[in-house]
């Protein structure tokens, strides 16, 4: 039991640092980007090209944010389980 409990607190952790690393290359990447679009087209420009893959990739991280910090437990079997449960009493 206890060995399984820290398997599923490394498995945690490793989700947050996974997205951690995400998410400091998704500003340093975007930043990038943004750096391109400015000195190419600059201010001038009337479309800001870099917001299509800051809104895709923001999409992919909240999801990746969602798993690792509400994990199993916005879709959990076992928690549904335990709702149809009380509802049965």
């Amino acid at each position: 039991m206890d060995n399984m409990h820290n398997n599923e607190l490394w498995e945690t952790a490793r989700r947050r640092a996974a997205f951690k690393k995400s998410l400091s290359s998704y500003f340093l990447v975007n930043a990038f980007l943004i750096g391109i679009w400015y000195f190419t087209t600059g201010v001038n420009s009337r479309h800001f090209w870099p917001i299509w893959p800051i809104l895709g990739w923001g999409l992919g991280l909240a999801f990746q944010y969602a798993n690792a910090y509400m994990g199993t437990q916005l879709f959990s079997a076992e928690k549904e389980y335990e709702k149809l449960k009380q509802q049965q009493r």
